[in-house]
């Protein structure tokens, strides 16, 4: 969370996270670039080393790319991935830095040698769309100025200068990113690549993204009715005793988004289920220190008054809440964000486990 552009807040788990992806990243350039050299010498149709270099960036970006689409669903289907999505954006950014790699080696081996600017002869090259021949590198550039787009503003304090809105719109780019990299693959190095292993790779890859999204699409659109209640219309959000303590559960309002109904050792209150940073799921979240903790990127919010600890403001939709029978009783109607909405208090209960 952030209230003003600062560098990145370092702590050892970044530290740790971000050694390990440009260690992976050092590791497959150099195997890719000796299988690449093996192969030379063996057969003698293995890549010279102009194409080797892009090649291996290329790859390695793309293999990125696809880890990064993984990782979303991959947590949403098992909290044990979690952690692997908190800095999912320097893992962006670095994948972002490795695409680049890959142009700055096609522009030097392609379009180096024309008597017109490297850019110029990149736009001229190979535009004709025919049956025969699609612009592959204008797909691949057209990624690259997504991705160079969403890794210049990956850092919070354009989250919070362009909105969430059109910053999550922004960073929901990387889908087409996404198809156009396929695109740029496929009617590019896949035509000229003869080798079955590449293409089982490819096509490997690709469906591996989409079962994974579709699957996490499936369990989030999957039915979570709660019954109403009679009492005016208010909604049964079960058993009190039932809620796990420090954690949130989802209670959907048909046509609404989520509420979430947030048990905090012995208080459970009811506020908007959903981040205001990216959207991300509020009511998987669980409480840490007092507050409602995003699974996605740690924002914090209060559950008594959905409002952010200080120094943060930002403030979240809260609901009336009550307790008959034994039974969480929530009302649909919302109140202003940052309403304070005393919490229900379980007598006898333990206050934290």
């Amino acid at each position: 969370m952030s209230v003003r552009y600062v560098g990145v807040q370092w702590n050892r788990f970044k530290l740790v996270y971000d050694f390990a992806v440009a260690l992976t990243i050092a590791v497959f350039v150099m195997l890719f670039e000796a299988v690449a050299r093996l192969q030379l010498s063996a057969a003698g149709d293995g890549l010279s080393e102009p194409v080797r270099h892009m090649r291996a960036f290329g790859t390695c970006a793309f293999v990125l790319l696809s880890v990064i689409l993984c990782i979303g669903p991959l947590a949403r289907l098992d909290r044990r991935f979690l952690p692997l999505l908190y800095n999912r954006r320097h893992l962006g950014v670095a994948m972002c830095g490795v695409a680049v790699a890959h142009a700055y080696h096609v522009l030097g081996f392609y379009h180096a040698y024309s008597n017109v600017p490297r850019f110029v002869s990149l736009l001229r090259y190979d535009t004709e769309l025919t049956r025969a021949s699609l612009p592959f590198q204008l797909f691949g550039l057209a990624a690259l100025v997504i991705l160079l787009l969403m890794a210049a503003t990956s850092h919070d304090f354009w989250q919070r200068f362009l909105g969430p809105t059109a910053w999550k719109s922004l960073h929901m780019s990387v889908y087409a990113a996404y198809a156009l990299v396929v695109l740029h693959v496929a009617f590019g190095a896949l035509q000229v690549e003869r080798r079955l292993g590449f293409t089982l790779f490819f096509t490997g890859s690709i469906a591996l993204v989409c079962t994974l999204q579709l699957l996490a699409a499936r369990r989030s659109s999957a039915p979570e009715r709660a019954p109403t209640s009679s009492d005016e219309g208010w909604l049964d959000a079960g058993l009190a005793r039932d809620l796990p303590i420090d954690r949130a559960r989802a209670l959907v309002v048909p046509g609404r988004e989520r509420i979430a109904v947030v048990r905090s050792g012995n208080q459970i209150s009811a506020v908007h289920g959903v981040c205001a940073h990216q959207g991300g799921p509020l009511y998987e979240g669980k409480v840490i220190d007092g507050c409602l903790t995003c699974p996605w990127h740690g924002w914090q919010y209060r559950p008594s008054d959905g409002c952010s600890p200080p120094p943060f403001q930002e403030r979240l939709i809260t609901y009336r809440i009550r307790l008959k029978d034994g039974r969480v009783l929530v009302d649909p109607r919302p109140l202003p964000a940052g309403t304070a909405v005393p919490p229900i208090v379980l007598e006898g209960e333990p206050d934290h486990v």
